[in-house]
Order: C-alpha cells, then sequence, then structure tokens
C-alpha cells in the first residue's frame, strides 16, 4: 500500500500533542515515533513537521527546552504545557468523533 502523502487536515496537531503527552522528545524522535507506532504508515516529512511545532509552541500548547539528545547534540525537547494536554483531550474527542462517523459511512455504504 502507498504511503500518504499530506495528513488528514488537523491530524498532525493531534498525532504531536499525543507523541509528546507520555514525555518531551525532540523533532527527529516525534517523526520516527509517529511512523514506529503506525507500522510505517505515516511519515512526517521535515516540511511539515517543524512548521507544526512551531505553531504549536505559538498557541501555547507545547513548549520547547534544549537538551542533548542520546548522541550528545543539542536538540530542542517539545513537551506540553497545560494548554496542550486540554487541547489534546479535545483533538482526540473530536478525532474520535470524525473517524467513528466516517467509519458509519464507509461500512453502510
Amino acid at each position: 500500500m502507498g504511503k500518504p502523502n499530506d495528513l488528514v487536515q488537523g491530524t498532525l496537531d493531534l498525532l504531536i500533542l499525543k507523541t509528546i503527552a507520555p514525555e518531551p522528545k525532540h523533532g527527529w524522535a516525534i517523526a520516527k515515533r509517529i511512523q514506529q507506532i503506525s507500522r510505517d504508515v505515516l511519515q512526517v516529512q521535515q516540511g511539515s513537521l517543524y512548521p507544526a511545532l512551531h505553531r504549536l509552541e505559538q498557541k501555547a500548547w507545547i513548549k520547547a527546552k534544549w537538551k542533548e539528545t542520546e548522541t550528545g547534540r543539542q536538540a530542542k525537547f517539545y513537551s506540553l504545557t497545560a494548554a496542550g494536554r486540554a487541547q489534546l483531550e479535545k483533538e482526540a474527542a473530536n478525532w474520535s468523533r470524525l473517524s467513528s462517523a466516517i467509519n458509519l459511512v464507509v461500512e453502510t455504504t
């Protein structure tokens, strides 16, 4: 099966928020974790990921802190803020409602 180039609009924010909810991660680790959890179906390109991280940071849903990676280089690690946790709950509920509705249409028609 082919790999989708574009995620459903708005889905990337949800994926990022969900991925960093357990612990802070740097950009490359976020992209790799999404790819790993989705069994290589979802691949987030840098050209989409970093603008999304910047946008989420501007909305104060995430915050960034420079830290050393496991390979010894410096990278920005992103973590959820309290507002980000609240937004994650909203985004997850919206996704659940939307995906259930889409499944109803696909399975019924």
